[in-house]
């Protein structure tokens, strides 16, 4: 089996040495950098299977490092943070991260993060159907690009995949467990209030007939219908 890449961004060195023997442990190749425009660099310019990207790092963060990949790439990343408040956490999956991890973390946790992204992201081309639409909302899989009547709607990767989501399952009531499970890729147990921020999000913007088909259901989470 190929060795699958790992980019790793973070500027404190006892931590960078200890996460990169524990994954190369696991059979990962790894590469380092401590230095925030260093790392954005080499995240741009060469190809990894996936990044880990402090958040607090010399030079550049990691959030603008994660924008600058997203409008390139679509590699998964992690953000690893010190900081664990709802806007923090927020803020890092807006800027394109697919999950962060709150500082200290355990380095099983770290892993099973990573390996619960990696099956989400892994292609199912025969279970997708490239093209979702509704009432002039028009969603390309394979491009990751969402259309209203002919104009192309700039949305981040989360925001994406909730509306797919929401469009694959028209009509049908998802809880809040429902979409962190199918969008974040894990069990997330007392963040349920990040689906409703990255809602809010996702009706502004999209046109107001479409965002009116998001549906609340009290007590439970959302339906499109």
């Amino acid at each position: 089996m190929t060795q699958q890449h790992i980019l790793l961004i973070e500027d404190e060195v006892n931590i960078a040495k200890f996460v990169e023997l524990e994954l190369k442990h696991e059979n990962f190749q790894v590469t380092v950098s401590h230095d925030g425009r260093e790392g954005a660099d080499l995240a741009l310019n060469h190809a990894y299977d996936f990044m880990l990207i402090d958040v607090m790092l010399p030079n550049l963060n990691g959030l603008e490092i994660c924008r600058r990949v997203r409008r390139k790439k679509s590699t998964p990343i992690i953000l690893i943070t010190a900081r664990d408040a709802i806007i923090d956490r927020v803020s890092g999956l807006e800027s394109g991260a697919d999950d962060y991890i709150v500082k200290p973390f355990a380095i099983e946790e770290l892993l099973a993060r990573i390996r619960a992204v990696l099956r989400r992201i892994e292609p199912s081309e025969k279970k997708v159907k490239n093209e979702l639409s509704i009432k002039g909302l028009t969603v390309e899989q394979k491009a990751h690009q969402v259309f209203y009547e002919g104009n192309e709607i700039e949305l981040t990767k989360t925001e994406y995949d909730m509306l797919v989501y929401l469009m694959e399952n028209f009509n049908m009531v998802l809880t809040r467990d429902n979409i962190l499970e199918k969008v974040w890729g894990y069990d997330v147990e007392v963040e349920t209030n990040v689906v409703d921020v990255y809602i809010r999000h996702l009706r502004k913007k999209l046109p107001a007939d479409i965002a009116a088909l998001i549906e609340t259901v009290r007590g439970v989470g959302y339906v499109m219908r």
